[in-house]
């Protein structure tokens, strides 16, 4: 099945390194990340889960509850855990998230991470890296699929999350490139007058069309 954009994400239970979980009840109001990985004791893979616990603390900051899933059982995980530790992108971190056993690729399946191209050494279809940001509604706010070979860019997923985060509660959207801190874009739906009473003051990029369409204005978060 395909997850689009503000559909509320499915359901389900399943075992984890750190016991049971329940989906939904994991997300309980929080924003949330589920990410997908090809298999256990793959090289890829092993940088991204060290390289997420070394960045839960940016994650905590944002109010974020992550979740891994992996096309092997909970046995085999924890075992893999003890490796991730083990390598320099964990930076001495500790998996401290929940990486959700998916063996019967039910899970993979339900959320369309399955990479058509690629499989496992008995045949098996191999979930692709897959990311899926859900809001406190549990509503899917943002979805990325990498191929299995491609190695995934943490540091832009918490940037898409300050977006999200940061556009959800202003009326801005944010430009190429932004970053916490620089400047936003005052939405299209929102007047002049409007724009003022809000942010104060705004800036117009002249353009040769003379439309005065792009307004920018300073990130309203607090540094």
């Amino acid at each position: 099945m395909a997850i689009h954009l503000g559909d509320e994400v499915p359901d389900f239970q399943a075992e984890t390194t750190n016991g049971p979980i329940e989906w939904h009840k994991y997300i309980d109001g929080s924003w949330a990340i589920l990410f997908s990985h090809p298999a256990d004791y793959t090289p890829v893979c092993t940088t991204e889960l060290g390289t997420v616990a070394a960045l839960m603390p940016e994650f905590e900051k944002r109010g974020v509850k992550v979740a891994a899933l992996s096309c092997n059982d909970t046995e085999s995980h924890l075992g893999w855990v003890k490796d991730i530790e083990a390598t320099e992108w964990s930076s001495e971190s500790k998996v401290s998230y929940p990486i959700i056993a998916d063996p019967g690729r039910e899970l993979a399946t339900l959320y369309g991470m399955l990479d058509p191209d690629e499989k496992s050494a008995a045949g098996l279809p191999m979930a692709c890296r897959a990311v899926f940001i859900i809001g406190p509604d549990k509503k899917l706010k943002l979805s990325l699929l990498y191929p299995a070979s491609t190695g995934r860019n943490f540091t832009e997923v918490l940037r898409v999350i300050d977006s999200l985060q940061l556009t959800v509660n202003h009326s801005v959207a944010t430009p190429v490139n932004w970053k916490h801190g620089d400047k936003c874009m005052v939405l299209p739906t929102l007047s002049d007058e409007a724009a003022r009473s809000k942010f104060g003051s705004y800036d117009v990029v002249e353009v040769p069309s003379g439309k005065k369409y792009i307004r920018m204005t300073e990130d309203p978060t607090p540094n």
